[in-house]
């Protein structure tokens, strides 16, 4: 299992959300740029970045995020305000390393049938796209957490699966921000469900022994954001459970 540092961008400052909620927010004294630079020095080639403006169609950081994006050669995975395949095919173009979908996919019943059919055909076909499902409670939230899905978690799995997407970002949103642990009876259901879905666990992360459990779910990779920022996991204890994990594949 793989731990990717999480950067989440509010009016182009660092910050973190508690379960999502914008009233809830936490600023960090450093930039993206530093940020970057900073894993980038420990020997992280992955980072995760997600513009919490454009989740809610605020659009003003993205010409930003790309620039700095543009700028690294670490592997970004970044997330919101993607609402069109051009949009997808854009970032890939551009060298994002995997795009992350989620409102769109949701509300929009023809956006990931399209999206298969002009993503599936190029080399790296979905292994680009990663769909985000954003949990509360079994209920998937959308448009910044702000909005519930009818659709229900399994059959949505489902749905993309067969789509031929199988690459999940699953937040706990009951879990985000608090640093009270990961959502491993999510993670467990999903999996049980899927054993075969390559899932991104998101939310809770506090220390590393909650990256073991993770890790004993057999969960392909974990985003850790405000434990970092905190302190309770340092980028050196990043550094070194990455190269293991490198060296055990």
């Amino acid at each position: 299992m793989y731990i990717i540092p999480a950067i989440d961008i509010l009016d182009k400052k660092v910050v973190r959300l508690r379960e999502g909620d914008y009233k809830q927010v936490t600023n960090y004294d450093v930039s993206l740029e530093e940020m970057i630079e900073k894993y980038q020095s420990y020997g992280t080639n992955m980072i995760h970045i997600i513009d919490l403006n454009g989740a809610k169609n605020d659009f003003s950081n993205q010409q930003y995020l790309f620039e700095v994006i543009k700028k690294t050669d670490m592997k970004v995975q970044y997330g919101g305000g993607i609402r069109s395949i051009e949009k997808v095919k854009e970032l890939i173009d551009a060298g994002v390393y995997r795009v992350i979908v989620g409102t769109q996919a949701l509300t929009n019943p023809s956006f990931l049938p399209e999206l298969s059919k002009e993503i599936c055909g190029r080399d790296k076909c979905s292994d680009q796209v990663v769909i985000a499902i954003d949990v509360l409670d079994e209920v998937i939230k959308y448009s910044g957490w702000m909005e519930s899905s009818p659709i229900k978690l399994m059959d949505y799995v489902d749905k993309c699966l067969a789509l031929g997407f199988f690459r999940f970002l699953c937040t706990d949103i009951g879990k985000d921000g608090k640093l009270g642990g990961a959502g491993i009876d999510l993670y467990e259901k999903l999996l049980d469900h899927s054993p075969f879905i390559k899932l991104i666990a998101s939310g809770g992360v506090s220390s590393m022994d909650d990256i073991e459990k993770l890790n004993r779910l057999k969960v392909e990779s974990c985003v850790v954001g405000k434990a970092i920022y905190e302190g309770h996991i340092t980028i050196e204890e990043i550094k070194n459970w990455n190269l293991e994990s490198l060296i055990s594949i």
